[in-house]
């Protein structure tokens, strides 16, 4: 997931902005987002998407002069994102109509009453279509607040020249590199996301779910911490001890993975699908042995339950325009223009009916390289729609911002978990993590 998108594609990007950078970023907003005095201007606030001024372009014309839609660019880092939108709402800022929110702070800026309900035709309309896994993710305490606009979801991507058939539990995979790693491969070796960010809280979230367990209670409120999430602790600890992780693990994120992978260097890559995209353009040659399955089972029998990445689009609570702004974000995430998003800027749909969609963006014309469809640009929709039939969200509680933190520090290196040690550790700070009240700044 052009690699610009690398929060939506990813579910989350690193980085903590400084007080410095912050107000740099702010200024910017701000002078941004004036525009021009002339009509009705709708700003919406995004992350940074190659194609996305298309979109905005062309749900400016379906507007016909009734208002034009500004495309506020937001800085890369996931957290740099959510902290110039939390400044200025938290300023009341009517400035702010549309807010692209990860997915992991709806609930954040629902609960902080900055993003506005959808109800009505509003409602019945970003809900018509959409995946349930994506439409809980803009859920909170039984209300919409935000219409998804793509999601996303990790896959296993393998070379079938190196294993031919891909395994089927983290066990099998664990022993498929072990074997490998005995007859001498370099790409023996199973890569994910083990630095300490979000990345790896994704992994273990995963493995979590896919065990049957649960981080948090259903309603974000209390720790439980059950059987199920120390098997996946424990789990991360095999996987880390078994000689079959690359040395930089500790230190790799999404698109170091990738470039691991690419170099030849691991026979396994857990990662989300703007892998495809860079494997095409930078091995066309190798493309046809570029293979991918849903991912690994903790439990034999029982489907991996994959956490779930992705934008929203919300609705600002001190929007000025509110009805031309819900107008605006339908359109936005309309299924048009998230098959157009999934073929140029790799992005997974939210609305189940794309994925079966199999005509070229310009549908007067034959498909071909030039005016490609979803079944040329997105091999690997079937098994995206498969995973997301059987996905995970991420705990869903006003709090994710700390108790991220806490679970990417406490898991970092997975090699050291001790896993009941461990588990007592996440518990208590956890715990503390979420008496946080309000928004976390």
């Amino acid at each position: 997931m052009g690699k610009s998108i690398a929060a939506a594609r990813r579910g989350r990007s690193p980085g903590r902005a400084t007080a410095l950078l912050g107000a740099g970023a702010l200024a910017a907003g701000l002078l941004t987002a004036c525009g021009s005095d002339n009509g009705l201007k709708i700003n919406i606030y995004y992350a940074p998407e190659d194609n996305f001024q298309t979109v905005v372009d062309n749900c400016n014309s379906a507007a016909a002069g009734k208002y034009e839609i500004v495309y506020n660019k937001l800085p890369r880092g996931s957290d740099d994102q959510r902290l110039q939108m939390v400044r200025r709402l938290a300023a009341g800022d009517s400035s702010l109509d549309i807010l692209g929110l990860d997915v992991t702070w709806v609930s954040e800026f629902a609960e902080a009453g900055w993003a506005d309900e959808w109800t009505g035709a509003n409602k019945a309309e970003a809900s018509k279509g959409a995946l349930p896994g994506p439409l809980d993710t803009a859920t909170w305490n039984g209300k919409l607040y935000a219409a998804p606009k793509n999601t996303n979801v990790q896959l296993l991507w393998y070379d079938d020249r190196i294993t031919p058939t891909p395994p089927k539990t983290w066990d099998e995979m664990i022993q498929q590199s072990q074997a490998l790693k005995a007859q001498g491969k370099a790409a023996h070796n199973i890569v994910f996301t083990g630095a300490q960010y979000e990345g790896l809280v994704v992994v273990y979230n995963t493995l979590v779910e896919s065990a049957g367990g649960h981080i948090l209670s259903d309603d974000g409120k209390s720790v439980v911490m059950d059987e199920g999430a120390i098997k996946a602790l424990e789990l991360l600890k095999n996987v880390t001890t078994a000689g079959v992780t690359d040395a930089s693990l500790t230190n790799s994120k999404e698109d170091d993975v990738r470039q691991t992978f690419q170099r030849g260097d691991a026979a396994f890559e857990l990662n989300w699908p703007f892998v495809y995209a860079s494997f095409a353009k930078d091995k066309k040659a190798d493309l046809p042995h570029f293979k991918w399955t849903t991912y690994p089972s903790v439990i034999p029998g029982m489907p991996a339950k994959t956490t779930i990445g992705g934008y929203d689009l919300a609705i600002s609570s001190y929007s000025k325009h509110k009805p031309e702004a819900y107008q605006a974000a339908l359109c936005l995430r309309s299924a048009e223009n998230q098959k157009f998003s999934a073929i140029k800027d790799g992005v997974p749909p939210t609305i189940e009916s794309v994925y079966q969609d199999t005509v070229p963006l310009d549908a007067s014309k034959p498909a071909s390289d030039d005016n490609p469809s979803m079944q040329t640009k997105y091999p690997m929709r079937q098994t995206i729609l498969d995973a997301l039939k059987n996905a995970a969200l991420r705990p869903l509680t006003p709090a994710y911002q700390n108790a991220s933190t806490v679970m990417s520090k406490i898991l970092s290196p997975p090699s050291e978990i001790d896993p009941r040690a461990t588990a007592d550790k996440l518990r208590q700070q956890l715990g503390d993590a979420l008496q946080s009240k309000g928004v976390i700044p």
